[in-house]
């Protein structure tokens, strides 16, 4: 029986490096900026940037906090060197200091906030100064569960693998060549020591995507999961991610006062001026 969650690598490779080149020429732009935080999601995005605009046109901005893993520098260097796009570090430990240690007892959740935030302002002060779009990292899998910093890691220009599953990127990235390292290591936002996606929120990706394929996907019902053999703790933990991380998914509502609002009447098919 086929996984449902296979792809065509080759075609999804061509659909994104066209995504790219047509998304970002056509404002008049040439050039891309990424996050490369050594992971496998934007190690991905590099490898279709590059590939879609050049090397040359691909800045890769490294941004560690003191206690971010060596490792996590060493492999995104693997990605610097094997593509040879241009790249930069920038420390965020001076940054987000002063605000983490104002508050000395915030959670980890709140810490890893400001660290994704601070590498947001980083990432769209060098779009500006690299003349290009930010291209995004998250993968479909966490758009779905809330995975993420609003106005932080989720924010972007652009974002060519919005559409994939976790176990799909894996798939992509092996067949596009990305460093065994990434590939082979536990997915973690490298916020605190230790940190890993899965241990975070309690599921394995395989699992959790496998479930979204079918809520999403195949608009299965919750009830519907559970009778295919999922459990119902589970599917309903994932049924409230969804939901409670929705706001997450959407521009932010505007309240509604006059005859033509942006996003309830002024709507159209086309972006203006192109």
């Amino acid at each position: 029986m086929t996984d449902p969650l296979n792809i065509n690598t080759d075609l999804a490779r061509r659909l994104l490096v066209g995504f790219l080149q047509e998304e970002i020429t056509r404002v008049g732009i040439t050039r891309a900026v990424i996050g490369l935080s050594g992971g496998i999601d934007s190690a991905l995005s590099c490898f279709l940037a590059a590939e879609a605009l050049g090397p040359k046109n691909v800045l890769a901005v490294r941004m560690p906090y003191r206690t971010s893993a060596p490792e996590s520098l060493a492999d995104a260097q693997k990605v610097i060197d094997q593509l040879g796009v241009q790249h930069l570090t920038v420390d965020i430990t001076e940054m987000a200091e002063p605000l983490l240690q104002r508050f000395p007892e915030m959670s980890n959740v709140r810490r890893g906030n400001i660290m994704a935030r601070t590498r947001m302002i980083v990432l769209y002060d060098q779009s500006s100064a690299f003349g290009g779009l930010v291209v995004g990292t998250s993968n479909k899998t966490e758009i779905m569960l809330g995975y993420s910093t609003l106005f932080g890691d989720s924010a972007c220009a652009l974002n060519p693998l919005g559409d994939l599953y976790k176990t799909q990127i894996r798939q992509l990235s092996r067949a596009m060549g990305v460093p065994a390292s990434i590939l082979d290591k536990a997915p973690s936002a490298d916020l605190w020591p230790g940190q890993t996606d899965e241990k975070e929120m309690g599921l394995t990706y395989e699992g959790v995507d496998r479930l979204l394929y079918l809520l999403v996907d195949q608009r299965y019902k919750p009830e519907e999961c559970i009778e295919a053999g999922f459990e119902a703790g589970f599917v309903n933990m994932v049924v409230e991610r969804i939901r409670r991380n929705h706001f997450k998914r959407i521009m932010p509502p505007i309240a509604k006062v006059s005859r033509r609002t942006v996003g309830y009447d002024f709507l159209y098919l086309r972006d203006w001026g192109t």
